[in-house]
């Protein structure tokens, strides 16, 4: 597989962020709040005004810390697409819709809610017979290290640049869908690009039955992105980075 499309796949969303600017409650979302609206709207604020926040400087500040977030969001959007595509190629999945997986649940107001993990190994689909059996003896490994009974339909995956967060909130939520998943036959797996996750997060979900990938370079495929994508899945995804490191660099 040429290196082009993985590099569009992954870039597309960051390049996103070269023209972030922050609303300020009041700019489209689209298009955001620029400099020279900002120096109206914070020198028509008689406080603002007064304690000199209507600057050149705060709206850089404030446009260097919401592109910073915005970057992040985009790049954990770019590792979602490249490891979805990925996950076709490496399984030569007749239909791409088998990388993806979806549920049905029900909101706070009863209607129906419909909730998407980013990617999915749905072991009968897998066309390429190597890969389909290192995904049962992966699956089995890993199931192993968590005490768990092995799933009957194969793995789906959360896909995350990196998880600082503490946001008890979004955890108890990917605890909910670890719980639907093992329901529905899969064994639940965090994928994570980078090395940054708390470790009382990796803790949590393993406590709770789910694998977690972190991108670090050990040789352990159970625990190690890059050893997974490597062993498991046939695609070194490190060598990809380290190739195409200049090029990714110059945009981020």
């Amino acid at each position: 597989m040429s290196d082009s499309l993985y590099l569009q796949l992954f870039l597309e969303p960051v390049i996103r962020s070269k023209t972030y600017r922050p609303r300020f409650g009041v700019g489209s979302k689209e298009e955001g709040v620029s400099r020279d609206e900002f120096l109206s709207l914070y020198g028509a604020d008689p406080f603002y005004a007064w304690i000199g926040l209507n600057s050149d400087l705060m709206y850089a500040a404030h446009r260097a810390a919401g592109g910073m977030t915005s970057l992040y969001r985009q790049i954990g959007i770019g590792c979602e697409m490249l490891f979805r595509q990925i996950i076709c190629d490496q399984t030569e999945y007749s239909d791409p819709t088998f990388a993806s997986w979806s549920y049905t649940t029900t909101a706070s107001t009863g209607k129906p809610k419909t909730l998407q993990l980013d990617a999915r190994l749905e072991i009968d689909q897998i066309n390429n017979a190597p890969v389909a059996n290192n995904v049962q003896q992966w699956i089995n490994k890993v199931c192993h290290l968590l005490d768990a009974n092995t799933p009957t339909n194969g793995a789906v995956f959360e896909v995350r640049q990196g998880y600082k967060s503490k946001d008890s909130k979004r955890q108890n939520a990917d605890i909910d869908n670890t719980a639907v998943a093992w329901s529905k036959g899969y064994l639940p797996i965090f994928a994570i690009f980078s090395a940054q996750i708390d470790t009382d997060i990796v803790l949590r979900y393993r406590n709770n039955r789910s694998g977690i990938l972190i991108g670090h370079m050990a040789d352990d495929p159970t625990i190690s992105l890059y050893a997974f994508m490597k062993d498991v899945l046939g695609y070194d995804l490190a060598a990809f980075f380290m190739r195409n490191s200049p090029t990714i660099r110059s945009q981020v």
